[in-house]
């Protein structure tokens, strides 16, 4: 499966970025082969609007099965659903590695829709 964690940096050992649209970084993980790798996310954070939904736009483009992050929106989760992409939110602490490792032992809840409000 490949998974995406919002970032504060390219590897497994940043720290997460609880923000899904506005975070600097994207790390993506395929969690069948180990292989990591870092979108930038600049563009889309430093967007006045649609941020998130260039980010899952991002997200859908890459083939990313689920988005582990802090909280996301309603325009993003709306597109991210639209493109098939699972989203897990409440992951607002530890490093992109404890993420996807509380993802595959089940502990990330995937979540019923937007947790923010548009442009939080």
């Amino acid at each position: 499966m490949v998974i995406a964690v919002t970032a504060n940096g390219a590897d497994l050992e940043a720290p997460v970025d609880p923000r899904f649209g506005r975070a600097a970084a994207l790390v993506v993980v395929d969690t069948d082969t180990g292989a990591v790798r870092a979108l930038d996310n600049r563009e889309a954070s430093l967007a006045g609007h649609g941020a998130g939904i260039q980010a899952a736009r991002l997200m859908a483009d890459q083939k990313v099965h689920a988005v582990l992050t802090g909280h996301c929106g309603p325009n993003a989760w709306r597109a991210l659903r639209a493109a098939g992409v699972r989203v897990y939110t409440g992951v607002t602490e530890g490093t992109v590695q404890d993420a996807v490792k509380a993802f595959q032992a089940g502990h990330l809840q995937e979540a019923a829709g937007a947790d923010v409000q548009p442009h939080w």
